[in-house]
């Protein structure tokens, strides 16, 4: 191994355990103390998870490969490697396995060197940039336009010479804005000359259109960007950690020589249920549909309500109370209701998932009750 490699490993190992144990400095995954105390009685709607029932499907393939717990994962790796290609209609060679984010911005702070810049919309999910930044890389944040979406003007503006990557989610949490098709392909094709584009889809099955929204068209044509997709959130694996990137070959080859998408680093029982769930699309849909019909509700009551609200297309809302985001937080918290994390940028706005329709009209009883005090 080079020193360079050495280099690599230690500093990815020591960030890592880092890591671990701040979780990226990601306000979700730190509930309060109050918050730990929600259990199966009460309703958990701070997390953006799938509220719907697994599948049989799912349950019956993690019970049928338990059998075979006592074998390493690699050559199954491989088969799941060769899936989820499949399933994207992309080469085997593009696919990087696993929840890779941590590590991504990790090793790409490291390739590009102390002070490269990695720019992202704020507030936004953390992962990507604080992984680089705690290994030199230097955060550049952009706050949302005045639709709550990615300001790709501002953006754009802010790339440098030193610009090692752009990371974008679509649908944007906690905003739930999904950019027009368009517009996004056209930034993506124009600016991924320039640098990098990361983009996490974690959303996008929520949104109407998705072929057409996705970028995975502009990957096949031959863009500079990463697609990240998850199976945490419509697909219901959120307890299983699993999800994979498709990138150019290029970059899957450099990411898999600094040893992302090991295949030995997979879960048995993750692969098993992540086939079963992408296979069962019908699922999918339905589900998708029952939060898209449920989150249109949320937006009427709102309206109703003359409370402020953002255009979202993702499993969750976001809207303004007029008061403390802190104190409507613990408000709900009293009722045994977990809601999304404090944004300092928009202090009175909060982020509340689409549960199942029971939980959706419980929580707007309370929001109401909480609206006039």
């Amino acid at each position: 191994m080079s020193d360079r490699n050495i280099k690599y490993f230690v500093v990815a190992f020591l960030f890592l355990s880092v890591l671990m144990l701040n979780s990226c400095k990601q306000q979700e995954n730190k509930p309060s103390v109050a918050e730990s105390q929600i259990d199966g009685k009460d309703i958990r709607l701070s997390l953006n998870e799938n509220p719907f029932e697994v599948d049989e499907s799912i349950k019956d393939s993690i019970i049928k490969e338990i059998a075979n717990i006592n074998r390493y994962v690699a050559e199954d790796g491989k088969s799941f490697i060769e899936f989820i290609a499949a399933h994207e209609g992309v080469s085997p060679e593009q696919i990087i396995p696993g929840e890779i984010l941590s590590l991504l911005g990790v090793y790409l702070a490291l390739k590009n060197g102390e002070g490269s810049e990695f720019i992202q919309t704020v507030p936004g999910y953390p992962v990507f940039a604080n992984a680089a930044a705690g290994v030199g890389g230097k955060v550049i944040d952009i706050s949302l336009d005045q639709n709550l979406e990615n300001d790709f003007d501002a953006i754009e503006k802010k790339i440098t010479s030193k610009t090692a990557a752009i990371f974008l989610v679509n649908p944007h949490n906690p905003s739930g804005v999904v950019t027009e098709s368009k517009k996004l392909h056209d930034f993506i094709s124009r600016v991924s000359k320039k640098t990098l584009i990361i983009i996490d889809e974690a959303y996008l099955e929520y949104a109407s259109d998705f072929k057409e929204r996705t970028a995975l068209s502009n990957l096949k044509s031959g863009d500079n960007i990463l697609i990240f997709r998850t199976l945490a959130k419509a697909y219901g694996l959120g307890g299983l950690t699993i999800g994979y990137a498709i990138a150019p070959k290029e970059l899957a080859q450099y990411l898999r020589s600094k040893g992302l998408g090991n295949t030995h680093a997979l879960n048995r029982l993750s692969i098993a249920a992540a086939k079963a769930s992408l296979s069962n699309q019908d699922k999918i849909i339905k589900e998708s549909k029952i939060i898209q019909e449920e989150r249109d509700k949320w937006h009427t009551f709102l309206d109703n309500l003359s409370l402020k609200h953002s255009d979202s297309k993702a499993n969750f809302v976001f809207f303004d109370t007029g008061r403390s985001s802190s104190e409507v937080k613990k408000l709900f918290l009293d009722n045994g209701i977990a809601i999304g994390p404090i944004y300092e940028d928009y202090p009175t706005w909060i982020r509340i998932t689409i549960g199942t329709p029971t939980e959706n009209t419980k929580v707007q009883s309370v929001l109401k009750e909480i609206i006039k005090k």
